[in-house]
């Protein structure tokens, strides 16, 4: 597994002010921690960072961090976004030493054809395993080559790297094949939906005498309601 080398500095800035200087400065705020030592509060270049996680490795790529009073390697476990602009605002590191074990969620690739009467039902994305920090396959392939209609793969018929041991369900269905829907069921299908929804199309009611009226002016019968005084949450923890 390759490693991607990031220059970090420390922060002395904390809070949301500092965490916005920061991030004008084109750098992400990070937290580093693991190993039983005190969280160090680091920032890195946020173009560096996010090229780091567009490689194969993705959420599991590992870091190397020169943070200038010596190297640490990590691993990305909470990546916080702007959920507006889609911008990366904040990162949990976690510490990891070579030869350590631990645990990931790895993308599923399928690969191979199924029989052509199949639709492939693909259940997991990813496959929670153990495996050493410098050896995090970056994918796990599961092959449905021949696979016909009724046939299924579990978790624990996936065959993993050496080294690496299953976390998920190993009863979990990974992928499974269905009968492809004939255009006779697909019809049957979308008229039982629109019965459905005209059945739930209640008729306009009118008001007859008797009947209350709710006096919308009045303000009673419910809370008062007034425009937030707050801008939308940028979704990152204080840092």
């Amino acid at each position: 597994m390759s490693e991607v080398r990031i220059a970090a500095e420390p922060r002395t800035e904390f809070g949301k002010g500092g965490a916005r200087r920061t991030r004008r400065a084109g750098k992400v705020p990070a937290v580093l921690y693991g190993h039983g030592t005190a969280p160090r509060h680091i920032s890195m270049s946020a173009r560096e960072f996010a090229h780091a996680l567009k490689t194969d490795a993705g959420m599991n790529v590992l870091l190397r961090l020169d943070i200038g009073d010596g190297v640490e390697l990590a691993l990305p476990k909470a990546v916080q976004r702007n959920p507006l602009r889609g911008e990366i605002e904040h990162v949990d590191l976690l510490i990891v030493r070579s030869g350590e074990k631990v645990t990931v969620d790895v993308p599923v690739v399928l690969v191979g054809d199924a029989a052509r009467d199949g639709l492939v039902d693909q259940q997991l994305l990813t496959i929670s395993l153990e495996a050493e920090a410098t050896h995090i396959p970056q994918t796990i392939e599961v092959s449905i080559e021949g696979l016909n209609v009724g046939d299924a793969i579990a978790a624990g018929k996936v065959g993993l790297p050496i080294g690496s041991t299953l976390q998920t369900d190993p009863e979990a269905l990974v992928v499974h094949v269905l009968a492809e829907p004939t255009a006779e069921a697909f019809e049957a299908e979308l008229a039982e939906a629109e019965a459905e929804l005209g059945a739930g199309q209640a008729a306009p009611s009118s008001t007859g005498e008797g009947d209350v009226v709710p006096d919308t002016d009045s303000g009673e019968g419910g809370p008062e309601t007034s425009p937030s005084d707050t801008d939308v949450a940028a979704g990152s923890a204080t840092t």
